[in-house]
């Protein structure tokens, strides 16, 4: 049964899941940055969607086995987004590397929540007859107007942030800083990373075929996570790999002891890290702790779209707003985590106060949208649809 406001609350949850994830990562501990980034990706796109789905869907190998002898295209079309997207997440990771979890999830994120949101209804030619022509579809556009700007907000708070900080104080909460290779990384991996929303929509026939097969509505999402992830894992693994082989971290996997000179924390995709704190090659490797936290990131990433699914089946008729209210769940948590991890200290009071407006405009967003969607369920119901 559908009701918006519940849903914009799953929708809330799985934005703590994606602003959280990153944070176990600080956890690892002298890995190569391919190392962990994929030791956290097979938690997170293989071990978690196959877990989640067997347990709380019906016959779910043999839904996949008929959604590929049925509706291949769909399948197709999904992975294949699945794996486009793939690229968007991981220059997501490198975004955050460069521009720290507050300013770098809002500007990927703005892009992905322009994109993910609107082309969807566009391509399928229900742009006017969902948005313009009823007053709940003026409600979701409103709603979606003030989402773009408190993205907007934020950013403009970042680059205030950035400005106001000498080059010791970004170095000293994001080491490898670079704002404006931070700043084309996200541009890439936030319009790349809105595929994610295609693929959801490619994938509608599995979402079909998983409520024949009896699964609640709710979790009839869960399949669909399959197959996409399986596409993001691809294409993650795949450079992953070509990194593990050109910086010669393959080892790393299962090493007990360094297998070079490397820093206390994780490093840079080019096996390089900060001058300081340098460990020489030989020294102890805390393999199972390093496990642990890259599952955990892992784990916990999966879990915003686990989340996902269930809101999305909340939100009626505007299925599609579901992506800008992740997005914009996502932006006020990871900035709460910034101020949290001091990514923000010794930055001006007026970017304090724009990064705090910007998060008050969001939730405000999810609020319009939320009563948007709810607005379009009573006039469905009144009319007996």
């Amino acid at each position: 049964m559908s009701n918006p406001f519940i849903g914009v609350l799953f929708h809330w949850a799985g934005g703590l899941a994606s602003g959280s994830f990153y944070v176990p990562f600080r956890g690892v501990r002298r890995w190569s940055w391919e190392t962990a980034w994929l030791a956290g990706g097979v938690f997170s796109w293989i071990i978690a969607p196959w877990f989640f789905g067997l347990l709380l869907t019906k016959d779910l190998v043999a839904v996949l086995g008929e959604a590929f002898s049925q509706q291949l295209p769909a399948v197709g079309w999904t992975y294949l987004f699945g794996a486009l997207w793939g690229l968007g997440g991981l220059t997501f990771g490198l975004t955050m590397r460069y521009l720290g979890m507050s300013l770098g999830m809002a500007v990927a994120l703005g892009y992905c929540s322009t994109f993910g949101t609107l082309v969807p209804p566009l391509f399928r030619g229900e742009f006017t007859a969902k948005l313009i022509t009823p007053l709940s579809g003026n409600w979701v556009l409103a709603g979606i107007a003030v989402c773009i700007v408190g993205i907007a907000i934020a950013g403009l708070a970042g680059v205030l942030k950035e400005r106001g900080m000498s080059a010791e104080q970004k170095q000293e909460t994001i080491k490898e800083f670079n704002f404006w290779k931070g700043l084309g990384i996200a541009t890439f991996s936030g319009i790349m990373s809105a595929c994610f929303s295609f693929g959801l929509s490619a994938g509608e026939p599995i979402n079909a075929i998983t409520k024949a097969h009896g699964t609640d509505a709710h979790w009839a999402g869960l399949p669909i996570l399959v197959v996409l992830l399986g596409g993001g894992f691809t294409s993650n693994a795949i450079w992953c790999a070509i990194l593990n082989l050109r910086n010669r971290s393959g080892g790393e996997y299962f090493s007990p002891v360094t297998t070079k000179a490397t820093t206390g924390g994780f490093l840079n995709e080019h096996g390089t890290g900060p001058s300081s704190g340098v460990l020489p090659a030989g020294s102890p490797v805390p393999l199972l702790a390093n496990y642990f936290w890259a599952g955990l990131a892992g784990v916990t990433w999966y879990f915003q779209f686990f989340f996902y699914t269930i809101g999305e089946s909340m939100m009626g008729d505007y299925t599609f707003t579901s992506w800008t209210l992740h997005m914009a769940s996502i932006i006020i948590f990871s900035s709460l985590w910034g101020m949290k991890l001091g990514e923000w200290k010794g930055s001006s009071p007026r970017a304090f106060r724009l990064l705090w407006v910007a998060i008050g405009v969001l939730v405000l967003s999810t609020i319009i949208i939320g009563y948007g969607n709810y607005v379009g369920q009573a006039s469905s119901a009144a009319a007996g649809h």
